[in-house]
């Protein structure tokens, strides 16, 4: 025990004497960990088809030259205006900038054919206000046109920050405050705390990725989980952060610590949601930029925890069936996923839903068991 009413460790007694059993998350079978310890019985089967249509899907789905000049030029332009804000604030200008930074798809090489987008985090060492905001946005766009009059731009403030876009290029920057200034938030004058935090989230993605996920399969892999979450209804809730370090674990995360071939990867990302890597209480994947050994999927709730292990059990049967075409929109539709399938005479029926929300449980009794293992600030970013 620590302290007459403290805590033991992940279970034992809390305060006023009540108990709880302890917290051991269960780790899903994988096995490309494990694969030494299961003796091959066949040889491996020919995984070069899929191993050329997920390489021809990253192409499909990469942005086109013009779409990637487009957003370094718009970003060069913002940064370089904001750079001099810093250095030299313009006269009576009382938004003090205290450091920008590139975050998002754009800075990760993750970006998306057809969504020219590009993120900024905007550190204020003022209060952000709404009227900062605009005042911050209108100035950028005024500096721009400054130095260059024939640009056409356009500012609309949101309740992260504002967006600035030319006619092939769009840079959403989202403001925050430096860390001490969280606790002085009002939430009738300044930005949401809630939003301002994933700001802050957001750089520290960027930073880990920048050092850690550099691998060109990596980037590859998170391209193709990006569209199989707008192809699958049931793969939405992988959020970009949840989909950037799932790739990751995929591609490094085994026994020789060498990458995996992207269409091993494919394979293990899809067993690995089957066998319920995001559900409650599994080790699932700890978030690297967070404290108290956070796990990435406790951002999501328990109805969509299972909506993804559901769908993944589904696409996984249909995969192992050679329905890759149909999972990547080569061929088909996304009704695999939720209709009947007969593939080579085997038929492939969705998984149903395992959880059911629990009538509502009365108040003084939340935060029980579980619960309290599984709740943590949500880290989102806007790409």
């Amino acid at each position: 025990m620590r302290g007459r009413e403290g805590r033991r460790g992940r279970g034992g007694f809390k305060s006023h004497g009540q108990w709880r059993a302890p917290f051991i998350p269960h780790v899903p079978f994988d096995m490309i960990q494990c694969e030494a310890a299961f003796q091959r019985v066949k040889p491996m089967p020919d995984d070069q088809p899929l191993f050329d249509e997920l390489i021809k899907k990253n192409g499909e789905l990469s942005p086109t030259p013009l779409e990637q000049s487009s957003v370094l030029s718009l970003v060069t332009k913002i940064s370089t205006v904001l750079d001099e804000i810093i250095v030299a604030p313009p006269t009576g200008f009382d938004v003090v900038v205290e450091q920008v930074r590139q975050v998002g798809s754009h800075k990760k090489g993750t970006m998306m054919n057809g969504s020219p987008v590009a993120d900024l985090v905007v550190i204020l060492k003022t209060l952000p206000t709404t009227e900062a905001v605009s005042k911050l946005g209108n100035k950028v766009v005024e500096k721009i046109k400054e130095k260059e009059p024939k640009e056409i731009l356009t500012m609309l403030s949101n309740e992260a920050g504002c967006e600035i876009s030319s006619s092939e290029a769009t840079v959403k920057i989202m403001v925050t405050t430096i860390p001490p200034n969280l606790k002085k938030i009002d939430p009738a004058m300044h930005l949401p705390m809630k939003i301002m935090k994933s700001s802050l989230a957001a750089v520290r993605h960027a930073r880990w990725f920048e050092e850690n996920a550099q691998h060109s399969s990596i980037k590859v892999l998170i391209r193709v989980l990006k569209y199989m979450r707008t192809r699958f209804e049931g793969l939405e809730p992988l959020n970009p952060w949840i989909i950037d370090l799932l790739s990751h674990y995929a591609i490094i995360n085994n026994p020789p610590r060498k990458p995996l071939a992207i269409n091993l990867a494919f394979r293990r990302c899809l067993s690995l949601l089957a066998s319920g890597f995001f559900l409650p209480r599994s080790m699932g994947i700890i978030d690297p930029c967070e404290g108290n050994g956070m796990r990435a999927h406790c951002t999501l709730t328990l109805e969509q925890q299972d909506q993804v292990a559901y769908t993944a059990q589904t696409l996984l049967r249909v995969l192992s069936h050679g329905g890759y075409k149909q999972i990547l929109g080569t061929e088909g539709n996304a009704s695999i996923a939720t209709e009947m399938s007969v593939w080579d005479g085997v038929v492939v029926t969705p998984s149903e839903k395992a959880y059911e929300a629990p009538a509502e449980t009365p108040k003084g009794e939340e935060g029980e068991g579980e619960g309290e293992e599984e709740e943590g600030m949500e880290s989102l970013e806007s790409q």
